[in-house]
């Protein structure tokens, strides 16, 4: 399948203002980026680094006045999401050392209190994939899924079981943590969703069974197809699009689109 890609955002901007962005995808096993385009408006001096958790990361200084970022991406990804039932759970001390992180308790993730609730859920399942596919289930029918109310308030696991509702971010920070008190990695990831309603970036979480990351989704009611991913981490303080500093300023525009296109052109049929 391939995903044409979109994000605009705008900000008015009153003093020089330091940003950190977290806006493009880097291809993987999971997604081939084959064309991008990334433009600031007015043009300004952008730095580029790797986090540590391997994201992409732009560093620059916005001037003051209408400040505007576009990017666009085609994208090349999987027609469906994988499934790995019965794929085991691997022991603490087989675990790659990169992967280790994605098991501690985390600001939005405090998964050193959920190990109770976390076994009842799971309990008769095998030991990895299908502990977590039951830990999605349950989110789907018990948790919900509001992405209209409540978006702009950080709120931790904790939180969200509390009240038993939230965006796709707060779903997927109480997946996180069910999956770390079970020893299980995981870990969040934003990105685009094609087909979202409403449109938007999106949240979802990754949990690494059977010596590798699996995607799981409890916003969705069916596994499908379509997800891009921008970012990696251990919650959404370290997946922010956008970390801006001084005094605060908030996105006048934020659009997001994704497009099912044609394999491109190249135009090199003659060559």
């Amino acid at each position: 399948m391939w995903l044409q890609t979109s994000c605009d955002l705008a900000f008015d901007i009153e003093v020089p203002t330091p940003f950190v962005l977290m806006l493009r995808p880097r291809s993987g096993a999971q997604q081939w980026v084959a064309r991008e385009q990334y433009i600031f408006k007015p043009s300004v001096p952008v730095f580029e680094f790797t986090d540590n958790y391997g994201n992409l990361c732009q560093r620059l200084i916005a001037p003051p006045g209408y400040f505007l970022v576009h990017t666009e991406a085609d994208i090349m990804i999987a027609d469906n999401v994988d499934s790995g039932r019965a794929a085991p759970i691997v022991a603490i001390q087989d675990l790659p050392d990169a992967i280790l992180s994605y098991l501690l308790p985390s600001r939005y993730c405090e998964s050193d209190r959920f190990c109770q609730m976390a076994l009842s859920i799971t309990e008769n399942q095998l030991m990895g994939y299908d502990q977590v596919a039951t830990i999605e289930d349950w989110l789907r029918h018990n948790i919900r899924y509001d992405p209209y109310n409540g978006g702009d308030a950080q709120v931790s696991a904790i939180e969200v079981n509390a009240r038993q509702w939230g965006v796709c971010r707060d779903i997927s920070h109480l997946g996180i943590a069910l999956c770390r008190s079970l020893s299980i990695p995981a870990r969040m990831v934003v990105g685009y969703l094609h087909e979202l309603k409403p449109m938007d970036l999106h949240a979802w979480f990754e949990a690494y069974v059977g010596g590798r990351w699996y995607l799981f989704d409890a916003t969705q009611q069916i596994k499908r197809g379509g997800y891009v991913a921008i970012g990696y981490g251990r919650d959404a303080a370290d997946v922010a699009i956008y970390n801006q500093f001084g005094p605060a300023v908030y996105p006048s525009l934020q659009q997001v689109k994704v497009t099912q296109i044609n394999e491109p052109d190249l135009g090199l049929a003659n060559v």
